[in-house]
């Protein structure tokens, strides 16, 4: 389980940065499976394997963090017997997933409330948390209509609009990237997700830039919805994700390079707000 976590992470068929962590934590519970001689043996098992998924996709911050707590909550100190640190790492394992579950839902329960009846709004891509925040604006009885862009080369806004399509109390228009600046004229307010915030910067899906930048001219707020597992401090480095060029083109590049990359960043100084499950953050 864990080297198929691994390849998912590393051909990003995993998508949403707190799936992925939730997935690599989970992938960890078939340590407690095995058999050790010592504690020091098992503690070492951990922390290559831990290594393996963090090095899958060094893009991921709440895989970084979430990595970092498991192997700490086991190794610090190192356990007196192998049951121990078993019963260590089922234990962070369950809080770790746990956490990352109840945050996201806290964080799409207060950004719902930023929604008013009525409201037309445009999200970019399938972020987790994002989606959240639309279940939750419809658990309350509040009525909306929403622009998902595509998300290309990988069209995930597909996706959102498909888990969308059938709800009532949503309208849901599918648009392609480059309508985006379009459209947001119509907008009451803009809802994207992130990948990890460091220092002023908020990392996300390719094209959320451009997206700010044509809110911030047209005067929509736009609000990131996040939980603060992706608030991240020392220790980690982002590093962008760059794919596969056959994801833009099958026919080969001939003569011509092709660039696809994962994420782009966003200033602090383009966005509206910021909501975690603690809190609503005005920039």
């Amino acid at each position: 389980m864990i080297d198929e976590t691994v390849n998912q992470i590393e051909e990003m068929q995993t998508q949403s940065a707190s799936i992925v962590a939730v997935k690599a934590a989970e992938a960890l519970r078939e340590l407690v499976e095995r058999e050790y001689p010592t504690p020091g043996k098992l503690v070492r098992d951990l922390e290559r394997n831990s290594n393996a998924l963090k090095r899958a996709n060094h893009s991921h911050a709440p895989l970084y963090t979430s990595q970092r707590r498991i192997v700490d909550a086991v190794t610090e100190p190192e356990p007196e017997t192998v049951e121990e640190g078993k019963e260590r790492l089922r234990e962070a394992i369950d809080t770790v997933v746990g956490e990352i579950e109840s945050s996201k839902e806290g964080a799409g329960r207060r950004a719902a409330e930023l929604v008013s009846d009525g409201d037309v709004l445009l999200t970019h891509e399938n972020s987790s948390t994002v989606m959240a925040t639309l279940e939750a604006a419809l658990a309350d009885g509040t009525e909306f209509d929403l622009y998902v862009t595509e998300s290309r080369p990988r069209f995930l806004g597909r996706k959102t609009t498909r888990q969308l399509a059938d709800r009532d109390g949503v309208d849901v228009t599918l648009i392609v990237d480059g309508a985006a600046g379009h459209y947001i004229s119509e907008c009451d307010r803009v809802l994207v997700g992130m990948n990890c915030l460091v220092d002023d910067v908020v990392y996300n899906r390719i094209g959320t830039y451009p997206m700010a930048l044509a809110a911030t001219d047209q005067g929509v707020p736009m609000t990131v919805v996040a939980s603060s597992a992706k608030f991240i401090g020392s220790g980690f480095t982002f590093e962008n994700t760059h794919r596969s060029a056959s994801e833009v083109m099958l026919e080969p590049a001939d003569g011509f390079d092709v660039a696809n990359p994962g994420y782009d960043a966003t200033p602090t100084r383009l966005i509206d707000s910021l909501v975690t499950e603690n809190a609503v953050i005005d920039f």
